[in-house]
């Protein structure tokens, strides 16, 4: 029987966040979500801000993920993240604060606004607050 697992490597600039086994992770491309399993074809994906689900035997783990890039072969599964956090480590107060922020970036209509720059942060912004409120 084929292994079920495959190990997955989660790497910021700051720590190694995540190194074991898995049996499945999805995470949010450019592209769409993905959904991995050992033995997925070879690929390579920029992600975006979302929820990083990691399916174990012994239990399911969600963590905030934000940008980065993946790396996929059939027994590793390697993921450059700008950040990932998990859920107990977000400060709410902080990430509702930089939502409305980047809301008044957008809705203000300036000219010296970086209007992508102002959408990636509203994204991490809801993405902080959506994992951190669910287990909460």
């Amino acid at each position: 029987m084929a292994d079920k697992t495959f190990n997955l490597q989660i790497i910021s600039p700051t720590r190694v966040f995540f190194d074991g086994d898995a049996e499945m992770a999805e995470m949010k491309t450019t592209e769409g979500e993905i959904g991995v399993l050992a033995g997925h074809i070879p690929l390579t994906a920029i992600l975006t801000p979302g929820i990083l689900r990691i399916k174990q035997a012994d239990g399911n783990k969600e963590a905030a993920l934000h940008d980065g890039f993946v790396k996929i072969t059939k027994s590793k599964v390697t993921i450059l993240a700008e950040s990932c956090e998990w859920p107990d480590e977000i400060d709410v107060n902080r990430a509702e604060e930089a939502k409305l922020r980047a809301e008044r970036r957008l809705k203000s209509g300036e000219k010296s606004v970086d209007m992508m720059r102002a959408e990636l942060a509203l994204k991490k912004a809801l993405t902080r607050i959506d994992i951190a409120t669910k287990y909460k």
